[in-house]
C-alpha cells in the first residue's frame, strides 16, 4: 500500500508541476512593432491636437509610446516620453503634452492654461515618433529612454517610416 501511495505521490508532482515562460525580446525574431515619425503643428485651428490615423489598426494588446523631439545636443536627437509638462516657476502646469490612443487612432494634443501664449518653439513643427510595441515587451525595457527601445526593438533610422498630413 504505501508503494502505490507513494507511486500515486510521484505521479502527482510531476503531472502538477506548472511550467514558465520566460519572455527574451533580445533573441525574439517576431517581435512586431512599429515606429514612425510624423510633424504636425499646434495652434487654434486644430484644438492644439493631431489625430494619427492607423491603418492597419493595431492590436488590443498593443502599446503605444509617443516620444517628441525635444532638442538636438552634440548632434543626437534627443526625445522626450509624452505625457511631458512644462511648470511655472511657482510650480503650476504651464502646459504640456498628452496623448491617448485607440486600435484605429492616436490623439495627441496639448493641455494648459494659455497654449496660444506657447511659444512656437514648442507648437510649429513637432517632431513626434510614435512606437507600436506588443503589451508584453513594454514591461521589459525602460519606456522613457527612447534610444534603449529602440535598440531592444532592433530598429533604425532607416526604417523609420516618415509620414505626410
Amino acid at each position: 500500500m504505501k508503494k502505490i501511495i507513494l507511486l500515486f505521490s510521484l505521479f502527482g508532482i510531476l503531472a502538477l508541476q506548472s511550467c514558465t515562460v520566460q519572455d527574451d525580446f533580445s533573441n525574439d525574431s517576431d517581435t512586431i512593432s512599429e515606429v514612425f515619425e510624423v510633424q504636425r503643428t499646434f495652434n487654434t485651428s486644430n484644438n492644439f491636437g493631431t489625430i494619427i490615423e492607423l491603418n492597419p489598426s493595431i492590436f488590443n494588446s498593443d502599446v503605444v509610446l509617443v516620444y517628441r523631439l525635444s532638442d538636438v545636443f552634440e548632434g543626437q536627437d534627443v526625445w522626450k516620453l509624452v505625457p511631458e509638462s512644462f511648470y511655472f516657476e511657482n510650480g503650476t502646469l504651464d502646459f504640456g503634452y498628452r496623448f491617448d490612443f485607440t486600435r484605429n487612432d492616436i490623439n495627441v494634443y496639448m493641455v494648459g492654461n494659455n497654449l496660444q501664449n506657447v511659444a512656437n518653439e514648442f507648437r510649429v513643427n513637432q517632431v513626434l515618433r510614435i512606437v507600436i510595441i506588443p503589451g508584453s515587451f513594454s514591461g521589459t525595457v525602460d519606456t522613457s529612454n527612447y534610444n534603449e527601445v529602440i535598440s531592444a526593438l532592433k530598429v533604425q533610422d532607416k526604417d523609420i517610416q516618415k509620414l505626410e498630413l
